[in-house]
């Protein structure tokens, strides 16, 4: 598979190469053009290429066609080579139809089967299959159309109480919600940091290009791969426990690009990936039919009182409990908020 994935870089890199030519020429070469060019010379130039799937450099072809287009309706920059160093992938299909998955095996033209650490849990025509390597481990990203009704039959039965639930999200706390729910944030970076900087510091004392900078370069990424999937699975964790038992689901409007402006909460905020938590609950509620309501941005949620409805002018961060000196009403300060929060 590694040496698909080159295969793949080649072909884009030749054709790329090919692009600017035509550039410097007045002429506006297709990903059509390109391919023909590169079918004519591949087995001379590349003669290594013959034992391999054609399929790699054909995609990598119309992917940078694809580049292309997007840079000429000003949708991206110009594309730019490809090297070793970069991203390890290729796509394996040729087309509906052409890739086969049988429970946990996965069939890749010139490959051959291959077993799957899971079943693909979704029915339908196969349409995309993207195989990469990350942290010297190899994924299979497939895409299935024309899905069926029971796509979803392999999740549990959802709760029978199921009601409209408002979810206020933060630091410390990665989710509260208002029927009292609570979801922890591991807060990853933070527990490994002092690990990612030793890592980093070995890393710096090694000769570039040695085999053993290359070996602390591997153990540098399996921390950051450790720390990415710990913030991973507590988000699916809590996003999936969330929609199963809400009917309708109300959260607040977070800029967080704005939030990231303040230093002193940048870090964690960016550890936290609250975005990240959103959008994963949105696409989950959406799959279900569950309604989502997003306040306005400058909805006060923790400065009004849930009882009674009054809103404080001022609230210190540091004031974990909510009290109105309206009505005199105390609860935890981001109960409160979710309480606002939640869709009547």
């Amino acid at each position: 598979m590694s040496q698909h994935c080159g295969y793949a870089r080649v072909a884009f890199n030749f054709a790329l190469s090919s692009f600017k030519v035509g550039l410097d020429q007045d002429e506006w070469r297709s990903h059509v053009d390109i391919k023909r060019e590169f079918n004519a010379v591949k087995y001379d130039k590349f003669h290594w290429c013959s034992d391999l799937s054609q399929n790699a450099s054909k995609n990598a072809i119309h992917n940078l066609g694809d580049a292309v287009r997007r840079w000429k309706k000003g949708q991206n920059k110009f594309p730019v080579y490809k090297n070793r160093s970069g991203k390890c992938s290729y796509q394996a299909d040729n087309g509906e139809g052409t890739v086969e998955v049988h429970k946990k095996r996965l069939n890749l033209p010139k490959i051959g089967w291959i077993r799957m650490r899971e079943e693909l849990r979704y029915t339908g025509e196969i349409t995309k299959v993207v195989v990469s390597k990350h942290n010297d481990k190899w994924y299979a990203s497939i895409t299935v159309r024309r899905l069926d009704s029971n796509n979803y039959k392999h999740q549990p039965l959802v709760f029978d109480d199921k009601a409209p639930i408002g979810i206020d999200v933060g630091i410390n706390t990665l989710a509260t919600c208002s029927n009292g729910d609570t979801y922890d944030n591991p807060r990853p970076l933070k527990r490994y940091e002092r690990k990612l900087a030793r890592a980093n510091r070995r890393l710096s004392r090694k000769q570039k290009g040695s085999q053993n900078w290359h070996k602390q370069k591997k153990r540098l990424a399996a921390a950051h791969a450790r720390i990415g999937n710990i913030r991973e699975d507590a988000h699916h964790q809590a996003t999936i426990r969330i929609v199963r038992k809400a009917s309708a689901i109300g959260i607040e409007t977070l800029k967080i690009t704005n939030m990231l402006k303040n230093r002193k909460l940048a870090k964690a905020l960016s550890d936290s990936a609250l975005g990240g938590f959103l959008t994963k609950l949105k696409y989950k509620a959406d799959r279900r039919g569950i309604p989502i309501t997003e306040a306005p941005q400058f909805f006060a949620s923790s400065k009004t009182c849930s009882h009674c409805g009054h809103k404080k002018k001022e609230l210190a961060l540091s004031e974990r409990t909510y009290h109105c000196t309206e009505c005199g009403f105390e609860c935890d300060r981001d109960l409160n908020a979710a309480i606002n929060l939640c869709p009547a």
